[in-house]
């Protein structure tokens, strides 16, 4: 039914609890193949790809939005395509409710012209958190703007209508959610757990991509000229 694409650099740890998510889909024949295509890692996320059954192909010669249409291409077993982001681990018991939305679509007229998102949650806590968690729900209700850490999951003929993912060095999850468009966006009540910013970022680093991403969730500013800002 489904087919999993992550796009991987240096990820070993990362991908350990994200693919530690699938296992019970996998299990329970929900998930047919996992795709894992990697940026030229030097770490050992190959062994862990490869100890999990994954399929693996490196292409370092690609961004990681080039990296996500590819993987789509390698796709076979799944009418469905799932990208995720390493750094995201699944909340237990998804895959029942991407299961409903998979069979509701295959019954609406059109159903397969759309896409779903998960919930976005934080590890951290304290009160930081939950206010970034309130604004990500906020903007993904509002806007239809989930980002690449919320995952996506999209019929694969769907897909391949938007054309895939553009090649762009950045801001790829929000170009081609805009292509989907609002309207055929449906929100998951399960949650997408993620660690959040990467501590080696800079402050300023962290304002030059919040500011690309409103550019283009808000002002509707083209990805390919914002992702100049976002550096």
């Amino acid at each position: 039914m489904i087919s999993v694409i992550v796009p991987t650099k240096n990820s070993e740890t990362e991908l350990v609890h994200s693919l530690s998510s699938l296992v019970t889909a996998a299990a329970e024949g929900i998930i047919r193949e996992v795709i894992v295509v990697d940026g030229g890692s030097t770490d050992a996320t190959e062994r862990v790809a490869d100890a999990a059954g994954c399929h693996w192909v490196s292409r370092a010669d690609m961004s990681r939005s080039e990296r996500l249409t590819h993987g789509a291409g390698l796709a076979r077993r799944g009418d469905w395509l799932l990208f995720l982001r390493p750094e995201t681990l699944l909340e237990s018991g998804w895959h029942h409710e991407a299961q409903a939305f998979i069979e509701r679509a295959g019954r609406a007229p059109n159903g397969t012209r759309t896409a779903a998102s998960f919930r976005l949650r934080y590890e951290a806590f304290g009160m930081s958190a939950r206010i970034s968690e309130s604004i990500a729900a906020l903007r993904s209700q509002l806007l239809g703007m989930p980002y690449g850490n919320q995952g996506l999951l999209i019929s694969r003929q769907f897909y391949q209508k938007l054309g895939g993912h553009r090649p762009l060095p950045e801001l790829e999850d929000l170009d081609i959610a805009k292509r989907i468009g609002r309207s055929r966006i449906v929100f998951l009540r399960a949650a997408a757990v993620t660690s959040g910013a990467s501590a080696n970022e800079s402050a300023v680093s962290r304002v030059r991509q919040s500011l690309a991403r409103f550019c283009v969730g808000t002002l509707r500013i083209p990805a390919s000229v914002a992702v100049k800002l976002h550096g």
